[in-house]
């Protein structure tokens, strides 16, 4: 039985996966799957979008990443219960207007929170450092919530954004709200602890609290190091993908 996906409508000018992720997202929020419901199988959507596996895989992923899918290993993927709420964000953030993959959107956000987070500490105002300590400070007292923890840390990044001064980069930052949701909460429930993020937080508190913004840049790269590689560790492998039929 065929999957009444969307057709392409073939007047866009955008790369293969792009136009792909286009047409799943579109599919998704169509009303043909139900929140909670699994999706039809990687290979079920390759075939029914003419595309191939590769293709379909990063997509998922992509909207994976911004909370829309939810990949279970040896379970197929499922549309999250709350992707509705997270749909303006999703658009405001530009992935219908042409964001590529995975490995794009875990760049942008790299480069971007080093830089601003540099900027903090040259910046920031002492009531504003004093909020970002009582945000450091519910980061250490949300030690075994996990859902109060990510909260936080959101808080945290978006705290050292507006410190930066730049209003133009801290608006970038805050259309990726939904991303920095979707990251924080995976890394941390893969993790299965709050000690390992909390103590990347510490360096770059102090040494926003010091005014070293090359310390704090550096201290922000080690972070987002670590937790891009611990977020690339939680996705799903490829081998790991089990086919399920609809």
């Amino acid at each position: 039985m065929a999957i009444p996906l969307p057709q392409s409508s073939g007047t866009r000018r955008e790369g293969p996966g792009v136009e792909l992720t286009r047409r799943l997202l579109e599919y998704l929020l169509s009303g043909e799957v139900r929140p909670g419901q699994r999706i039809p199988s990687e290979r079920q959507l390759a075939e029914a979008l003419s595309a191939g596996r590769s293709t379909v895989r990063e997509a998922i992923k992509s909207l994976s990443l911004l909370g829309l899918l939810e990949q279970r290993v040896g379970d197929g993927t499922y549309l999250s219960r709350s992707s509705s709420d997270l749909l303006p964000q999703v658009i405001e953030w530009g992935l219908l207007l042409g964001e590529k993959r995975l490995d794009d959107l875990l760049e942008a956000r790299y480069y971007l929170e080093v830089q601003l987070t540099g900027w903090a500490a040259e910046r920031r105002t002492e009531e504003q450092l004093e909020e970002l300590r009582a945000i450091a400070e519910k980061m250490r007292s949300a030690s075994d919530d996990f859902e109060a923890y990510v909260e936080a840390d959101i808080a945290f990044h978006r705290q050292l954004a507006e410190m930066s001064g730049n209003t133009t980069l801290a608006s970038v930052l805050s259309s990726v709200r939904s991303l920095l949701r979707a990251w924080a909460s995976r890394v941390i429930r893969t993790a299965g602890e709050t000690e390992t993020s909390l103590a990347m937080h510490e360096p770059i508190l102090q040494a926003v609290e010091r005014g070293d913004a090359e310390a704090a840049r550096a201290a922000m790269t080690a972070h987002m190091d670590r937790a891009t590689r611990r977020l690339q560790a939680s996705m799903p492998d490829e081998e790991d993908e089990t086919d399920k039929s609809a």
